[in-house]
């Protein structure tokens, strides 16, 4: 069987970066992918300015203070004041323009005011309460990345500096199929054998979540050619295809034979549980990955291989898998010859607090995938006692 790493190492190499860019309006941008670096074309701050609510003061020597200082100036945000006397203050508010001559801010609680002169009640440094001009982001300098997901702080850092449209990469438009005479969609009464498709309402609602358009063609039945016929329209309609199930050799898989006929079809079996086949290949110019039937197997093999490779089709570098050191509040006494993702949940209350197994890890139990919050990583052929150290992949990593 393949190496986990490896299949992932190879499924990645196979995902094509994307090409068609779009220029779109700051608030269309939001969860697409930032195909060209912003340059800011400003500097911010655009001038020196108080952070304080505060007085500016001209002090060229902070040993010697004098007792007070006269107030000259009222300077609001928005406002520009007048160069600032040896030996002036001048009233001052957050964001405002400090006046030529200023050597720092004090603020307002800091002094005493009378008479229209301040007092100053503590000491002072050069330059304190002041942000410089440039000081954030100098001009001509890249604040956003390629291959960023914009999130709503990217869109307000790309307006605090003028910048109004970002060139993106086009949504990857995703077909997914799903295949057996077995399904039955919910609301509808079960025939004898039977089963309701779950894996239908996983996977779209991932795609969706990664921000792909979906065509969702529904159920394929056990047919030849319908499956050829489902299968060439979803490849001439998307860029990457994704099935459920029917890769197999049985007589009423018809998946394999299909995409062969049209395309080009590899069919893995990766050393890893749950999610042990795997089918890569190419119907026309759209890509395919065939996940396997098992609910469970379905959504782990799609969160741990086939979101890094869209991810790579939208054009986001690969981060790997992120895992963080966790304890074990359980034993595996029996190893597994293959790398097994263990459904599990963080439990705080714990001293200390540690991991939970689900009693149940089977690939059809998908009540283990809506109680955990994680996955644990267990290396083929590796035992875990309970107070061991393992690395725990949260969900929400791979999810969001």
């Amino acid at each position: 069987m393949l190496d986990f790493d490896d299949a992932r190492a190879k499924l990645l190499g196979a995902a094509r970066a994307p090409t068609r860019t779009e220029s779109l309006p700051l608030l269309h941008a939001s969860g697409l992918i930032l195909a060209r670096p912003v340059i800011s074309p400003i500097n911010v701050p655009g001038f020196d300015n108080s952070a304080m609510d505060g007085y500016a003061l001209a002090i060229e020597d902070f040993s010697a203070l004098p007792h007070s200082y006269p107030v000259t100036q009222r300077i609001a945000a928005g406002q520009t004041g007048t160069v600032l006397g040896s030996g002036t203050a001048a009233r001052i508010f957050t964001g405002a323009p400090v006046p030529p001559g200023s050597h720092a801010v004090v603020p307002q609680e800091h002094t005493e005011l009378e008479d229209g002169r301040i007092r100053v009640t503590h000491p002072i440094t050069a330059g304190q309460h002041i942000r410089l001009k440039g000081e954030d982001i100098a001009a001509d300098s890249a604040v956003l990345a390629p291959g960023l997901r914009l999130g709503p702080q990217h869109l307000a850092l790309a307006a605090s500096v003028g910048v109004d449209r970002l060139e993106v990469f086009r949504r990857v438009h995703v077909g997914v199929l799903f295949t057996g005479d077995e399904l039955t969609e919910p609301g509808n009464p079960l025939a004898p054998g039977a089963i309701y498709n779950s894996n239908r309402y996983a996977i779209v609602s991932l795609l969706h979540r990664m921000g792909c358009v979906v065509a969702d063609y529904g159920i394929v039945r056990d047919s030849a050619s319908a499956t050829r016929e489902a299968l060439a329209r979803a490849a001439a309609e998307n860029d990457v295809i994704i099935t459920c199930g029917g890769v197999s050799v049985g007589e009423e898989d018809h998946v394999k034979a299909a995409v062969q006929s049209l395309g080009q079809l590899d069919l893995w079996q990766i050393s890893m549980k749950p999610g042990k086949p795997l089918a890569y290949g190419r119907v026309g110019d759209a890509d395919f990955i065939g996940l396997p039937g098992n609910p469970v197997s379905a959504f782990v093999t799609f969160l741990l291989l086939a979101r890094p490779f869209l991810q790579r089709r939208m054009g986001m570098p690969d981060a790997g898998l992120f895992a963080i050191d966790a304890v074990a509040g359980f034993d595996v006494p029996r190893p597994d010859r293959r790398r097994e993702f263990m459904r599990v949940r963080f439990d705080p209350a714990s001293t200390p607090p540690t991991l939970q197994l689900w009693p149940n890890q089977s690939s059809g139990v998908m009540s283990s995938m809506a109680w955990a919050d994680g996955l644990v990583d267990v290396p083929a052929s590796t035992t875990i006692r309970a107070g061991d150290t393992v690395r725990y992949i949260p969900l929400s990593a791979l999810m969001d």
